[in-house]
């Protein structure tokens, strides 16, 4: 709701051509509508529109590298004569301004004037409005605390994916990897995938609000990116067998290939354990396979199974990761814990797997930082991203966990 605490009430009638002057220009296109994401439009062409709910929220995150002051103005666009009032939130202060329209192609700009912050670190710049009207543009920023500011000032908004990779000698033959995964925090469109290799990844997914899905896929030979209807027979996985209640399909703009998925409302803090196996044929195809432990019928089922064609090769580059795959909601918290990984070579052998690195996406790179792995007390692994946290772990960077010694031998494991 709009915020009455203001220290004063500016009323700016400014009309300006091109690009305000501001040291720092972050477009409105950037940030994020709350507490429902698709309550405004948000479009790099537009900028921020279709925002007349007074419950929604607008809000930009960036990291400032000083205290001090900043001063901060609004970019709009409003029919002629039209008057909204608006309230801006930096940390703890808010002020209130009100704007009048030039016209829906003259851009205004309204003065919120100056923040006092008092430590350098992520911030959040949040609009509101009783009456939210016209197209948002641009967030204008400046004062001493914005020298050397960061913020994504990109149209994906989508926090960056991280990765856990798992160093295995070349020489071993991996026949099954097995992992246990937890979901931390659990925002829409999330993906937390437990076992990835270099033929497809397994893991859990929150869809909607009401659906969640445990998902197995398996890539296509060849190299076609986008349309899986390009794809030769020759080059094409098939579905081997599939369990109860489970969905298959094609999937593409990913590679191409095989998915299937449970819909299942698996739940946060609870463990959940995937098992993926090889079965080379011939040295010409695998039959790769997914189990998921179904934590309500205590047993394991199969997702599915693919034969996968010019393969004839165990598993290899084994990976775990989160995703963020819509961007309406990336500037929540996702969280995930990753442990007891194992693998069985093809002598039947368990071995434990206590080294990973971690990487992310080019978005991780420099457009967003919050991406961190680590460490827990326990001694699991965890990604984390997106909440624009202060901090970030570095590229490349190595952990090991302790030895947990759970052996899934001691398991009753699929074949």
């Amino acid at each position: 709701m709009f915020v009455t605490r203001s220290l004063y009430l500016l009323t700016v009638l400014v009309m300006v051509s091109g690009a305000a002057l501001a040291e720092l220009r972050v477009p409105a296109f950037t940030g994020y509508i709350d507490p429902d994401p698709s309550g405004a439009r948000v479009s790099e062409k537009r900028g921020v529109t279709n925002w007349n709910d007074p419950e929604m929220k607008v809000s930009w995150f960036g990291k400032l590298a000083f205290a001090g002051e900043v001063s901060v103005q609004l970019e709009i666009r409003l029919a002629e004569g039209e008057q909204v009032p608006l309230s801006m939130t930096v940390g703890k202060e808010s002020h209130n301004a009100t704007v009048r329209g030039r016209g829906k192609d003259v851009s205004v700009v309204v003065d919120f004037g100056s923040f006092k912050l008092n430590e350098p670190g992520y911030q959040s710049f949040v609009l509101e409005s009783p009456n939210p009207q016209g197209a948002l543009q641009a967030l204008l920023l400046d004062g001493s605390a914005i020298k050397e500011a960061h913020f994504n000032r990109k149209s994906r908004r989508n926090a960056a994916s991280v990765h856990l990779a798992y160093p295995v000698d070349k020489e071993k033959q991996v026949s099954a990897f097995y992992c246990e995964m937890t979901g931390v925090e659990d925002p829409l469109w999330t993906y937390y995938m437990a076992c990835g290799w270099h033929r497809g990844y397994f893991g859990m997914q929150v869809n909607s609000q009401k659906e969640r899905r445990i998902i197995f896929s398996v890539w296509d030979s060849g190299g076609e990116a986008i349309d899986r209807d390009k794809v030769g027979d020759e080059n094409r996985v098939t579905l081997v067998a599939k369990g109860e209640d489970v969905y298959s399909g094609d999937f593409g703009n990913e590679g191409t290939g095989g998915h299937s998925h449970l819909k299942y409302g698996w739940k946060t803090g609870e463990r959940q354990k995937f098992l993926v196996t090889a079965k080379p044929v011939e040295e010409t195809y695998t039959i790769f396979a997914g189990y998921y432990f179904h934590p309500d019928k205590k047993d394991w089922m199969l997702i599915s199974s693919w034969k996968a064609p010019k393969e004839g090769k165990y598993l290899r580059g084994l990976y775990s990761f989160s995703e963020n795959f819509a961007g309406k909601n990336g500037h929540v918290l996702r969280k995930a814990l990753y442990e007891n990984q194992w693998i069985r070579t093809a002598d039947g052998k368990w071995h434990e797997v206590t080294k990973a690195t971690f990487s992310h996406d080019k978005t991780g790179k420099a457009d967003r930082l919050d991406r961190f792995m680590g460490l827990t007390d326990e001694g699991q692994f965890f990604l984390s991203h997106g909440g624009f946290g202060d901090g970030y772990s570095e590229y490349g960077a190595p952990y090991t966990r302790p030895k947990s010694g759970r052996s899934p031998a001691k398991m009753k494991l699929p074949e």
